[in-house]
């Protein structure tokens, strides 16, 4: 079965009909994965193909289970997403 990723266009309509989350990402330190999700409407399998890919910024240990990410980077991430450069 092919891997969807999702579209700038899809990502926009998310956003502008409001059913992407109304969550923030704070100006500096780490988030996680599960609040990178709510901001970018992707499954956890595609976030870590992303990853893996190149597309979205690897990520810091910071325990045998925990990975954290720089909020600038996914800032980062969420522009180049909405101007279609990802």
């Amino acid at each position: 079965m092919p891997r969807k990723t999702i579209s700038p266009a899809t990502l926009a309509n998310h956003e502008k009909h409001g059913t992407a989350s109304a969550v923030s990402l704070p100006e500096t330190g780490f988030v996680r994965l599960s609040t990178i999700l709510q901001v970018i409407p992707i499954g956890r399998s595609t976030w870590w193909s992303w990853v893996k890919s190149g597309k979205a910024p690897a990520g810091t240990k910071i325990g045998t289970n925990t990975t954290v990410w720089s909020a600038a980077a996914i800032r980062d991430l969420l522009a180049r997403l909405q101007t279609g450069e990802a």
